[in-house]
């Protein structure tokens, strides 16, 4: 590599002026090249903000743990589900972050929305930290999880708000799970990080119009058939 971007700087400071495009791929050539440079002559396997394909440079390694994929490429984002039912994407990046940094934020937001904080928060184990747990408890919504120190008085009845706070929570993970089925999210095949972002925003955004769909059916249902009895009922 470093020999062919010899030639390429000769050839460019001979007159060769590349266009926009090819602009873009030289850059992060040597992008490329410097941190592949950097990590063999410091002996290490890791760099900060990693390329892994040229052609979609804003790629990177995120390490999920799982055993049929331990490290995925894509775009990672945090969906929270309002009482409503209704998603609503909370953070979206392709740079790997911490989960538990967006339960404040997605709180404040749903705040300006409402007028008021949410009664209750049911968030994975990597959300309930120390800080958040502070947080929650200043504004008096309850996080779901095991309380931390040893079990009170009200452990028996903490057990049964834990375990209906997990079964609520499902909601979440159905709606995960029905995107990528039903709504295109698990089929995102772009190639450009715009429009790699818009399919998965239209995904969620077509999951709440067919909510809403259902809702709207279910509600002429109800007054037609109560409509029907009521005639029925005069009859």
């Amino acid at each position: 590599m470093k020999r062919d971007i010899k030639y390429l700087d000769g050839f460019m400071s001979d007159g060769y002026a590349p266009i926009a495009k090819e602009i873009k791929q030289l850059l992060t050539i040597y992008k490329v090249y410097e941190q592949q440079e950097s990590m063999y002559r410091n002996k290490v396997h890791r760099v900060a903000d990693r390329i892994v394909s040229i052609h979609q440079p804003w790629l990177r390694p995120i390490v999920r743990g799982k055993a049929k994929a331990p490290v995925e490429f894509g775009a990672k984002f945090d969906l929270s589900i309002d009482e409503d039912g209704y998603g609503r994407i909370e953070t979206i990046s392709f740079d790997a972050y911490n989960e538990s940094t967006i339960l404040q934020d997605a709180v404040e937001r749903y705040k300006n929305r409402t007028g008021r904080y949410p009664e209750r928060v049911l968030a994975d184990q990597i959300y309930r930290t120390r800080d958040n747990r502070k947080y929650c408890k200043t504004h008096g919504i309850r996080l779901s999880g095991p309380k931390l120190g040893r079990p009170g008085e009200t452990a028996k009845e903490d057990k049964k708000v834990e375990y209906q706070d997990n079964t609520d929570r499902i909601e979440v993970e159905r709606s995960f799970s029905l995107s990528k089925r039903c709504y295109g999210l698990g089929l995102v095949r772009t190639k450009l990080e715009e429009t790699t972002l818009t399919s998965i925003a239209l995904s969620v955004f077509v999951t709440n119009l067919f909510k809403i769909q259902k809702r709207i059916l279910f509600a002429l249902f109800y007054f037609f058939t109560s409509e029907s009895d009521e005639i029925v009922g005069v009859a």
